[in-house]
């Protein structure tokens, strides 16, 4: 029986065109994704630099940009969240059948941008409803790796069994099941957060 569902918030929540990074940053000469980069953003990802840090690092890798331009290219990934999504968690929340957390790897660039895009009262909306709001950036892990769901299972006493997780990234869901966790790949364009019931 489940008891707790875990939500991504990218592509689940909030809308993201994920090429559009590759695409601005192609502007600057970017060609492929390097060892070197991919390293970076998953260091940034993690909490691992601050946003300065981070922006400075990507500008000394793609030096006919400027840092605004950067921070622009790496922000244009979100895109708009839905008022339908929003009223669907806080439905879910006032029924008060699951205990609902959220879990996303994100970065502070991106927060900042999706508190913009949405306003601070309807992201407050969306926060409150969860009884824990996990950023990578914050508790310092990322999906897939084990620990990050291993650390929310532990930290609210969760059975894995009990716990539903729901991800657009399969490599994420592959990870959490091994775990012993019920998971939907949610096949993002096709599938939607509202049919969530189809899948408990």
């Amino acid at each position: 029986m489940i008891k707790n569902i875990i939500f991504d918030f990218g592509d689940i929540f909030i809308n993201l065109n994920k090429e559009a990074p590759l695409l601005e940053m192609a502007k600057f000469g970017f060609t492929e994704l390097t060892p070197e980069l991919d390293s970076l953003f998953k260091e940034y990802e993690m909490g691992l630099m601050g946003s300065e840090e981070f922006l400075h690092r990507l500008q000394s890798v793609f030096t006919t940009a400027s840092i605004q331009q950067i921070k622009a290219a790496w922000n244009s990934i979100i895109l708009d969240f839905p008022e339908e999504r929003l009223q669907f968690i806080e439905l879910l929340r006032q029924e008060n059948k699951y205990r609902l957390f959220l879990l996303s790897n994100t970065n502070d660039l991106h927060i900042e941008k999706v508190i913009a895009s949405m306003g601070m009262e309807r992201f407050q909306r969306f926060k409150i409803c969860f009884e824990a709001f996990y950023l990578s950036q914050e508790i310092k892990m990322r999906k897939p790796n084990a620990d990050i769901f291993e650390y929310v299972l532990q930290k609210n006493a969760l059975v894995a069994n009990e716990t539903f997780f729901v991800d657009d990234t399969k490599e994420n869901t592959d990870s959490a099941a091994k775990l012993g966790m019920q998971c939907w790949n949610l096949q993002v364009g096709k599938e939607d957060i509202q049919e969530i019931s189809r899948h408990l």
